[in-house]
């Protein structure tokens, strides 16, 4: 009797294990092994760049300009001669500067000289014109400008306004000036100009108070120090 209570109680654990097998593998308790990642297979596409070596002119990093320039200056009603003189100019900022400026040329004849015939009007010594000018400058378009594929240079276009003094015939007058100019920087230490002035005095000279505009073009060249 007791031989076959142990026989049946080893059929019903036989019976209990194998369930509990079935059982997880039917409901999925059963731990799942973790699917293994994808290689990474890198960057299909390289880029390959060439890079060059791009020389930029600046300017130098003194803020004082120093030149001499020529030109020509019409001096109203005394006809168009030469004119040559000096510049010295500070860079307050990158936009503003401060120009002092000095001119000279000599005074040609009037009509009324030329068609009279008669005594001239001034000296030789007194056709001499010279005026010096203390003017504010305004860079109003810097940039570029580019020769060919492989050469930019520095240039800016700006504007001036000053005051100053003119020596002619034998007397100093007040003068007021306007002009605009175009720097070109041809290293990071030259510089060449072309300026447009007009120098704006009032005059007596030929009996009538007036006021004359005697206007500059000249082409200058400068260094930064």
């Amino acid at each position: 009797m007791e031989s076959r209570i142990r026989v049946l109680f080893l059929i019903l654990l036989a019976l209990t294990m194998s369930g509990c097998a079935v059982t997880r593998n039917l409901f999925g308790s059963e731990q799942q092994s973790a699917p293994v990642p994808a290689e990474d297979p890198g960057q299909v596409i390289e880029p390959q760049v060439e890079r060059r070596d791009i020389r930029e002119a600046d300017i130098d990093t003194e803020n004082f300009e120093i030149g001499a320039f020529v030109g020509i200056m019409s001096v109203e009603d005394f006809e168009s001669n030469t004119v040559y003189g000096a510049r010295l100019a500070y860079h307050v900022t990158e936009s503003f500067f401060v120009e002092g400026t000095f001119g000279q040329t000599d005074a040609g004849f009037t009509s009324f000289e030329r068609l009279s015939g008669g005594a001239p009007l001034l000296s030789d010594s007194d056709r001499t014109y010279s005026y010096y000018n203390l003017s504010l400058g305004y860079n109003i378009f810097p940039g570029e400008a580019f020769l060919g594929e492989s050469r930019a240079y520095n240039n800016a276009l700006y504007v001036t306004a000053g005051v100053g003094s003119t020596r002619f015939a034998a007397d100093d007058r007040f003068t007021v000036s306007f002009g605009a100019g175009y720097r070109l920087l041809l290293t990071d230490m030259i510089a060449l100009h072309f300026d447009v002035r007009d120098h704006l005095f009032d005059t007596d000279l030929l009996g009538e108070e007036k006021t004359v505009h005697n206007l500059e073009g000249h082409l200058g060249l400068t260094v930064f120090f």
